[in-house]
């Protein structure tokens, strides 16, 4: 059983790759296997709306000159996956966005490719709007039929610029723990 984590702030290091650090610790340390996909800060576009996907059907983006379609690859063939962003004017970051428009749509053209896997939105945030950003990442969970994974609160950790911030802030790395306890449970469940 396997769960990525995409990493949507273009501070590698930072406070949202450290919450995904800590879940990680958990699933592992439960037996699955983990792994962390960078899309923040990288070349990932938008969705073209050229309809190419549903023509096609070939489990592919037609706009290739981006890092779209090697990251998608990874999202069908894993079990679940965790969208985890820094907190952009109340939203995500745009390119966490752009994958996440694309991968609904082309998941969706060729019949549903993440019905039944498991998700859970991460979210780092220095004072607000975090709860709006961990929404619009559960948008695409909902829509493509996958089982949203909670926890004891909200997926969230209060941090600065500082990309460490996170690590003081205790309930986020419990949450994080239960977060990654309950994911593996659910996959348990889902693969016996």
């Amino acid at each position: 059983m396997k769960i990525i984590g995409i990493n949507g702030s273009p501070r590698r290091e930072g406070n949202t790759s450290r919450m995904l650090a800590a879940l990680f610790e958990t699933l592992r340390a439960e037996g699955i296997e983990t792994e962390l996909i960078q899309v923040g800060g990288t070349d990932i576009r938008g969705c073209l709306s050229c309809y190419a996907c549903i023509r096609n059907r070939d489990r592919q983006c037609s706009a290739k000159q981006d890092c779209f379609n090697g990251i998608f690859e990874k999202m069908v063939a894993a079990d679940g996956m965790v969208l985890a962003s820094p907190t952009y004017f109340a939203d995500i970051t745009p390119e966490l966005k752009a994958l996440i428009d694309r991968s609904g749509f082309v998941s969706k053209a060729n019949g549903g490719l993440f019905r039944h896997k498991v998700g859970a939105g991460v979210v780092s945030l220095r004072r607000g709007g975090g709860i709006h950003a961990y929404d619009s990442i559960n948008h695409l969970f909902q829509i493509c039929q996958m089982f949203i994974v909670g926890s004891t609160y909200w997926n969230l950790g209060f941090g600065g610029r500082e990309g460490d911030e996170v690590l003081r802030d205790n309930e986020a790395l419990e949450n994080m723990d239960d977060l990654g306890r309950s994911m593996a449970f659910l996959l348990k469940k889902l693969n016996n």
